[in-house]
């Protein structure tokens, strides 16, 4: 049985993974499917070294596993729960009011425009400002 400690280090594991935009983004791919760090790295456009550090990170707090195959690891969710309430997290964040700013400064969607919607396209001439 968890403890209100244990949930809470889970709860803050969680959070911080999902809190930084790069390891949200990684998350997103790996709900579709296992992928190989150089895949996502040009998935993301990312580098390669920058991607294998956040799925370092979401390994040490047990979101993802790494399976070795060959000379390469493949990485997807640890638990078809977590995947499963990754998911559920989505739908419901999908209903928040289409018309609410994004809250997050430099968010690599919207570009932290005021009044910006998440999903939408930065105005020509913004700067997303692309995690890496």
């Amino acid at each position: 049985m968890l403890t209100r400690a244990t949930r809470l280090d889970v709860m803050h594991r969680l959070g911080r993974a999902m809190a930084d935009p790069t390891r949200s983004r990684i998350l997103l791919c790996l709900l579709e499917g296992p992928r190989y760090p150089a895949d996502l790295a040009r998935e993301l456009e990312l580098t390669r070294p920058n991607v294998s550090n956040h799925l370092g990170c979401l390994r040490d707090c047990g979101i993802v596993v790494a399976a070795p195959e060959g000379r390469q690891m493949r990485y997807e969710i640890a638990d078809p729960h977590l995947e499963a309430a990754l998911t559920a997290l989505l739908d419901v964040t999908l209903a928040v009011d289409s018309d609410a700013g994004c809250v997050v400064s430099d968010c690599p969607t919207c570009g932290g425009a005021p009044g910006a919607r998440p999903g939408a396209r930065p105005a020509a001439g913004t700067s997303a400002g692309r995690a890496s």
